[in-house]
């Protein structure tokens, strides 16, 4: 029994032991971790020397402790060069380093170039810093730091700058100001993170005419030491005013630039328009009761809008509808066009264009992507007969002067986007937006029609299914491309607001001048005054006034006769408003009360809705004729005023 305890006793004592010696071996390594010296800033002092014609030699000595963590080859040194002065001015420093050493030797370094500024790297990419203390020296030339006041001349300098990631155990600043200076006036400084204004410090003015500036406490990551020096006027040359008008163009040369472009695109767009765009005045516009000059519904609006769009097409179409020729059916927002057969019916010579290419295989055609070629065929047809009849006779266009400036304004645009401040970036933004920017543009127009279609058959029946899907997978299908153009347009606008304010400008001007270039001649001046006067017939919105206008009286067959010419102008909703107690007392052939149009069959027609009918076809129709016409997938400082962190200087920097 004896013998049985005392082993119980070994074997506990025994457990002790291990269980002990076990624990002391799991925290060794974290002792270990624990005892590694972290990484850190043990002194940075810099001496900044101010030359008499305000520039300035900079050595900064640092002090560091390298652990292997975040220096393993060296640190870097960041220094802003780009910064806006008190009156909002860009302002372009110079920073020109001059030497690197370590631990007393020359040590390799490199740049590389910042949005704001530059970073220094010190040390190898194939080179192990070891582990402890190294003493880095930065000696560099900066200019343009002094701020020149009424009463004095002042250097407000972030020594340290705020963006180190580690903490600066002491930190000091010596200024040497050129000799003669009889005192100082100014011996300031900040500590803290930026915008902070600590006084941890303390401040002397030595015999010859140094300031000298140390830390009383350590500086944790992000925080620094700002110092600030005035000394009297006229011993540090100020810049003459031819020196700092050339700093404002060398500062600015962008905004310079883009407004220099902005005024040459201007300046030749209406000069160019004084010349060849201004239009004849225009004549008395009286009311006309019949079309002008017997002209047809397509060529009216081809003179009136001096250009072609597919709400011409679908004016022929309705006008060849209306004639007898040809039959609209819509089967919830899908059209064909059938051709009447057994009446001989006089169509305008740009309709006669149009028939020959849509039934040249048949009676019937679906306003379908598959029938491309034909309706793409019908609509180049009708293109080339009104452009060769028309144009050059009745108006010109102009677009020889138009794409003038469009290259002249390519060539500002480029030259701003060369000349920006950040060329390489901005350049290839600009190159990129250039080409991307096309085909969002086709997207929006793509986007626009198929929701223009979709409030057409809202208007007239509710919307329907098949337009509202096409809607919302276009519009599901562009947002990437829209957003995406957002965002390279906001990056530009962040790396050059001068360029990108320039290139919305410009664009602007474009379009406008696309419009404006464009002119009647004497006769299409005379023949746009009869449009007027038709068009105010058509448009007149009172009862009486057109039974002044039109003394037959409205019957429905005046509103037939008339339909293509209102919707061809943009008043199909006034015409139709005026007919619509007449249609709705028309009587049919069976009986019924109530006009239905003979050359239309489909769900658009309601008799409550006769004043949209029109419009919403029309829409409709335009749209169902742009899409089908396509081939498929074609398309797709002092005195309390400072903080830490400001004035010159600053930036910061890391190991690598």
């Amino acid at each position: 029994m004896q013998r049985s305890s005392a082993n119980l006793k070994c074997r506990l004592r025994s457990g002790w032991v291990f269980a002990a010696l076990a624990t002391l071996f799991a925290l060794l390594p974290a002792a270990g971790e624990a005892a590694a010296p972290a990484e850190r800033i043990l002194a940075f002092d810099s001496r900044i020397a101010v030359e008499l014609g305000g520039g300035m030699r900079v050595t900064e000595t640092i002090r560091v402790l390298a652990a292997g963590d975040q220096i393993r080859r060296g640190i870097f040194r960041d220094f802003p060069t780009s910064y806006k002065d008190r009156l909002g001015n860009r302002t372009t420093v110079e920073f020109a380093v001059q030497a690197v050493a370590r631990d007393g030797q020359p040590e390799a370094w490199h740049t590389e170039k910042l949005s704001n500024g530059v970073r220094v790297y010190m040390g190898r990419k194939d080179y192990s810093l070891p582990h402890g203390e190294h003493v880095y020296t930065l000696t560099y030339r900066t200019d343009r730091q002094l701020g020149f006041f009424k009463d004095h001349d002042e250097l407000y300098w972030n020594v340290t700058g705020n963006g180190w990631a580690f903490p600066i155990d002491r930190a000091s600043a010596t200024v040497e100001l050129p000799p003669g200076i009889p005192e100082l006036s100014l011996l300031e400084a900040y500590t803290g993170p930026e915008g902070a204004t600590g006084r941890a410090y303390t401040a002397e003015e030595t015999a010859d005419m140094r300031a000298v500036f140390r830390t009383t406490r350590r500086l944790a990551p992000n925080e620094g030491l700002t110092i600030v020096v005035g000394w009297p006027k006229g011993y540090v040359a100020e810049p003459s005013t031819h020196a700092r008008a050339a700093y404002f163009f060398k500062d600015n040369l962008a905004l310079l630039t883009a407004a220099v472009g902005v005024a040459l695109v201007l300046a030749y767009y209406v000069l160019v328009w004084l010349a060849v765009g201004k239009d004849p005045e225009k004549g008395v516009i009286l009311p006309l009761y019949t079309p002008p000059d017997h002209l047809s519904p397509a060529v009216m609006r081809f003179v009136a809008e001096m250009g072609y769009d597919d709400r011409i097409f679908a004016a022929a179409v309705i006008s060849m509808a209306v004639k007898g020729f040809l039959r609209i059916e819509d089967s919830d927002g899908a059209y064909t066009l059938k051709k009447q057969t057994g009446t001989a019916v006089k169509l305008a010579a740009d309709e006669q264009k149009i028939a020959a290419q849509l039934f040249r295989s048949g009676g019937t055609i679906a306003l379908e992507r598959k029938n491309h070629s034909a309706i793409g065929a019908a609509k180049n047809a009708l293109k080339s007969a009104l452009a060769l009849a028309y144009e050059k006779t009745h108006f010109v266009s102009n677009r020889k002067a138009f794409v003038t400036g469009v290259v002249v304004s390519a060539a500002t645009v480029a030259a701003s986007l060369v000349l920006s401040p950040d060329p390489e970036i901005v350049v290839f933004l600009g190159v990129w937006l250039s080409i991307w920017s096309i085909g969002v543009v086709f997207l929006v127009v793509a986007v626009v029609k198929l929701w223009a279609m979709v409030f057409a058959a809202a208007r007239s029946l509710g919307t329907r299914a098949g337009s509202l899907g096409a809607a919302l997978f276009m519009t599901a299908f562009a947002t990437p491309f829209f957003a995406g153009e957002v965002f390279a347009l906001t990056i530009l606008a962040q790396s050059s607001p001068a360029t990108a304010a320039q290139l919305a400008v410009v664009a602007v001007l474009n379009v406008l001048f696309f419009h404006l270039l464009k002119a009647p001649t004497l006769l299409g001046r005379r023949i746009l005054d009869k449009i007027e006067g038709f068009k105010m017939f058509l448009a007149a919105t009172e009862a009486d006034r057109l039974q002044r206008l039109y003394p037959a009286g409205k019957t429905p067959e005046l509103y037939e006769k008339f339909l293509p010419y209102a919707f061809a102008l943009g008043v199909e909703q006034q015409w139709s408003d005026q007919f619509a107690d007449v249609l709705a007392a028309a009587a049919q052939p069976d009986g019924s009360r109530g006009y239905h149009p003979g050359w239309y069959s489909g769900s658009g027609w309601s008799p409550a809705r006769i004043g949209s009918f029109a419009g919403s076809v029309g829409s409709a129709l335009s749209g169902a004729i742009a899409s089908s016409s396509t081939a498929p997938g074609s398309r797709s400082g002092g005195g309390g005023g400072g903080s830490s962190g400001g004035g010159g200087g600053g930036g910061g920097g890391g190991g690598w």
